[in-house]
């Protein structure tokens, strides 16, 4: 199903020639992307941009008479930004959400501060979605009309250690909108109803450290309060509802005891990595919470239990292409032994992944995924009467083919997850036109196919959609 789909595509694009994601060439996030519970496995696969220019200084030359007082202090500030309009509407009528999925008017500004010892960015949206009922900003969640997307200071303390605190957009691991060790936050909701794939990335408050040596480098990232995801939880996406047994929306918005304890609710993140020729080796580790809703409190509020990870991955060239492994083990240290069926239960995670140029300006990069729950026994042992069993795998295969053309001004994409142990599958088509310099246009869709209510992407069949935006960047 997913493969004439894609080679659709395809042949739509050849057919308009000449006249005319991170794994999604791909187009790479500008910034550092349960009730249900949306696992950490939906992927980016860049490691975080690299710090701007500044960091390492610049020599010094003679202040010049005419030079204004910001060059004077030796400091560059660099101002950018972009204006987008954004619509959407579902294809099917779904009686818990409203018709449109996005009416989205958006304004961010840029800003990047450098200066020899120092480099600051501060990047916020101001945006207007008659959709939502809620305007007044919320930062954690991204709701509201005020969305701060990056706020940091970033310097060296050693010629072999840099530091970056405050808000920022991080990201790491080798899946192509699969994540494993990725645990820093994502917005699904932004996901799913035609977003910019860089609005998937979340941002996170945090402290991050850099140490480079000859032996291997490390990041350490602390949060002091938990970053959840900007998980599924009604408002403008349906779901399905394990205690109600039927997909639910705006009639059943999830509620939640989210840990917001500083200093005591905080996470923390580490990657030891190293390159041996053009081969990457990284270890991933983790300790914090489930970042989407993994349980369930006495009282039905959704909750967030105690998370460990414990993975490693690796990337190179293979057969003229590239390829990635990465793997996790997800220890839900609240219930370790599989018995409370409120908690989710441990689970093993594995992706084999490769991306090969079949043409020029064509390429197609393909993965699989799998997600083991252990102590399966123990969970059909506790479920409630009446629950929707999960199988003890789950797979999914994933495809994405890009094709650029006009001088790589025009790039037609689909990116297709297909599960077969679910029976269900997600595609995201679409097509986008650079007009000039500052002028970009977008079409696409979010794809919903399921044979069961309450699968992983079946239960979303009902929140197809189809969007369209025009973008002014400055």
């Amino acid at each position: 199903m997913l493969a004439p789909l894609c080679l659709c595509l395809v042949s739509l694009a050849s057919a308009a020639e000449p006249a005319l994601p991170p794994g999604l060439t791909k187009p790479q996030p500008k910034n550092e992307p349960s009730e249900p519970a949306l696992p950490a496995g939906l992927g980016g696969r860049s490691d975080e941009p690299a710090l701007p220019t500044g960091l390492g200084g610049k020599p010094e030359s003679p202040a010049d008479e005419n030079e204004s007082p910001l060059a004077d202090s030796h400091l560059t500030l660099d101002l950018s930004g972009f204006a987008e309009g954004r619509l959407g509407t579902r294809i099917q009528n779904d009686p818990y959400e409203k018709t449109a999925s996005i009416g989205e008017a958006r304004l961010q500004l840029e800003a990047d501060l450098a200066s020899p010892d120092w480099t600051a960015r501060l990047v916020t949206d101001v945006l207007y979605d008659p959709v939502v009922d809620r305007h007044e900003p919320h930062l954690e969640t991204g709701e509201g009309a005020l969305d701060l997307r990056e706020a940091w200071l970033a310097f060296s303390v050693f010629d072999n250690a840099d530091v970056k605190v405050g808000r920022q957009i991080m990201t790491w691991g080798t899946g192509d909108l699969l994540f494993i060790n990725d645990l820093f936050p994502k917005d699904w909701n932004a996901f799913f109803i035609g977003r910019d794939e860089e609005y998937l990335k979340a941002p996170n408050d945090a402290v991050r450290v850099s140490l480079f040596t000859d032996l291997a480098n490390l990041d350490v990232a602390y949060v002091p309060n938990f970053d959840a995801d900007r998980f599924i939880d009604g408002q403008r996406i349906s779901y399905y509802n394990a205690t109600l047994g039927r997909r639910a929306g705006r009639d059943a918005v999830v509620q939640t005891d989210r840990p917001n304890r500083w200093f005591r609710d905080d996470e923390i993140h580490y990657r030891l990595y190293r390159s041996i020729g053009a081969v990457e080796f990284a270890a991933y580790g983790y300790h914090g919470f489930w970042k989407s809703p993994g349980g369930q409190t006495p009282g039905g509020l959704a909750a967030f239990p105690g998370l460990n990870v414990y993975g490693a991955s690796i990337r190179g060239p293979l057969l003229g292409g590239i390829a990635n492994g990465e793997f996790g083990f997800y220890d839900s240290a609240d219930d370790r032994g599989g018995r409370d069926p409120l908690i989710n239960n441990s689970e093993l995670r594995y992706l084999l992944g490769y991306e090969h140029e079949l043409a020029t300006d064509l390429t197609l990069g393909v993965q699989y995924y799998v997600e083991q729950m252990l102590q399966h026994d123990g969970y059909l042992a506790s479920l409630p009467a009446g629950v929707p069993a999960r199988d003890a795998f789950r797979h999914v295969l994933t495809a994405r083919l890009t094709w650029r053309s006009m001088n790589q001004n025009l790039i037609w994409s689909c990116f297709a997850y297909y599960s077969p142990s679910d029976r269900d599958a997600y595609l995201r088509p679409s097509v986008t036109y650079k007009i000039d310099d500052h002028w970009t246009a977008s079409v696409g869709g979010n794809v919903f196919v399921g044979a069961e209510q309450h699968t992983f992407f079946g239960q979303f069949s009902r929140d197809t959609n189809v969007y369209a935006s025009l973008r002014y960047g400055f």
